[in-house]
């Protein structure tokens, strides 16, 4: 006789729980959510419906990929980001809740630029999955994308997400590290770019350095070399008039601040995250 969905959750919640994980309850309801297509709410409304001998398996076989650390996203394979849903893969950071705080800062700049031009034109440096620009491009259909991107494999998993998301045909991208291999002038220029100091690596939770890339990680010695090269290059590539969106670390904000008012420009509104701390920075020319 088959297990009840009920039955599954617990043994898979106690399961998740014995080996340590903090989330048990939750990452073992989304991980039965992703595996069998229901929401939270029919996860719930269906708690008798028996378990299939396969369904089992494969829930059976994420656990314990979980239990390994393995984020429960990655396990699934895609993950929902603000208006959008993203395939994962070994070469793009998975998106995080706060990063959408960037989306979001940035959605006035482009509505204005748009009222002014009709269109406009926006780069998403180090683009991952694409879910910056993605989300962007699914909210505002007058605007095109650029993802650039080191990682080629990043690169294939932001064109699969475009075409998956529907925005494929607004949507392009590039080889490239930072400004080297872009061409033409932008309204907008976003970057979620790698800012953790090199040496916390190695302490950063399982989840995360097991998983993410090195390449989305690692900001250099201090945790500033992303934003030394976007501010040293941004002149070349961005509109008069245009706008900068920048993620940064929670204790960043003053030294990426002045890397970009020696670089001419000028911190025009900044947010936190979730947990209150400091971590999206938009900035746009300075005044002659």
């Amino acid at each position: 006789m088959s297990e009840t969905l009920s039955a599954v959750l617990a043994l898979s919640r106690a399961r998740l729980a014995e080996a340590g994980l903090a989330d048990a309850a939750t990452d073992a309801r989304v991980l039965l959510a992703g595996l069998l297509d229901l929401s939270p709410t029919e996860i719930l409304l269906q708690a008798d419906r028996p378990v299939a001998a396969d369904d089992r398996a494969r829930i059976d076989a994420a656990v314990a990929r979980r239990i390994k650390r393995e984020p429960v996203h990655r396990i699934l394979g895609m993950r929902d980001f603000h208006s959008v849903r993203l395939a994962l893969s070994p070469d793009t950071l998975e998106p995080r809740p706060d990063t959408e705080i960037l989306v979001e800062a940035m959605l006035e700049p482009a509505r204005r630029i748009i009222a002014r031009k009709g269109s406009a034109r926006l780069l998403d440096l180090g683009t991952g999955t694409g879910a910056i620009a993605l989300a962007l491009l699914k909210e505002i259909p007058e605007l095109q994308a650029v993802g650039a991107d080191l990682a080629p494999g990043a690169l294939e998993t932001a064109r699969r997400n475009a075409d998956l998301n529907g925005v494929a045909d607004r949507f392009s991208t590039v080889e490239t590290c930072w400004f080297d291999c872009i061409e033409g002038r932008f309204d907008i220029i976003v970057s979620n770019p790698p800012y953790i100091t090199r040496d916390v690596i190695a302490e950063l939770e399982p989840d995360v350095r097991h998983y993410d890339p090195i390449l989305a990680l690692d900001g250099g010695p201090d945790g500033l070399d992303a934003y030394r090269a976007i501010a040293s290059g941004i002149d070349n590539f961005l509109d008069e008039d245009g706008w900068i969106g920048l993620e940064i670390g929670f204790d960043q904000k003053q030294t990426v601040t002045a890397l970009f008012s020696d670089a001419g420009y000028t911190l025009t509104d900044a947010f936190r995250d979730y947990g209150g701390q400091d971590r999206v920075l938009v900035f746009s020319r300075k005044n002659p």
